[in-house]
């Protein structure tokens, strides 16, 4: 619980208006415990080049155990199934954001992670 707890206030040092004027918009959720930049990690990995990207690769990140176990690359259809629930998705994941119900929202947010460099 108190985990949690710390996980939480990590996670709001990062204004939701500062995020959405550093990525684009369906990215702001997201910047808020992940970095858009290559090699930066913050409560989460970095988003750069996560389309293609193996599962639980990013250098010098954290993964939970069930996170490591995860077998295959971020594909579009792996990252909407995470997107819309991470823990059922990945059961065990230390992912604290509990979902994006909204298919649209999902491929919106997916496309922009394309758009990464």
């Amino acid at each position: 619980m108190i985990e949690r707890l710390i996980l939480v206030g990590a996670a709001l040092v990062v204004s939701p208006v500062a995020a959405s004027a550093q990525t684009g918009a369906a990215l702001a959720p997201c910047a808020m415990c992940h970095s858009t930049k290559p090699g930066e990690n913050r409560l989460g990995p970095t988003l750069s080049h996560v389309v293609g990207r193996p599962k639980a690769a990013v250098a010098g990140f954290a993964y939970s155990p069930a996170m490591k176990a995860q077998k295959g690359v971020w594909s579009e259809a792996a990252l909407d199934a995470f997107l819309a629930n991470p823990r059922a998705a990945v059961p065990g994941t230390r992912m604290i954001y509990s979902g994006m119900p909204d298919a649209a929202q999902r491929t919106k947010l997916i496309a922009e992670f394309k758009a990464l460099k």
